[in-house]
């Protein structure tokens, strides 16, 4: 069993990410930074699913990890409207 955990925007995201992971939490922060957006207060939440990491940020956005192709694929909250 593996714990989660939760840190703030612009912190360090926890060593046992994947390095494709840490890359999609940093693009999505860049992007929320470049739009002016205050998230000074949210953190970052990261539980694991069936043993891979879900990474999901206080405004709903989702990072999800696919170990057979090492990649991430983020979901923003409104992707989920349609």
């Amino acid at each position: 069993m593996q714990l989660g955990t939760r840190w703030p925007v612009g912190g360090t995201a926890p060593d046992r990410l994947p390095s494709v992971v840490v890359s999609a939490v940093r693009a999505v922060e860049d992007e929320l930074e470049a739009l002016d957006v205050d998230a000074s207060t949210w953190r970052w939440t990261l539980t694991w699913l069936e043993g891979k990491p879900v990474v999901e940020l206080d405004d709903g956005t989702v990072i999800r990890y696919h170990p057979d192709e090492d990649t991430a694929t983020v979901s923003q909250p409104d992707d989920d409207a349609d």
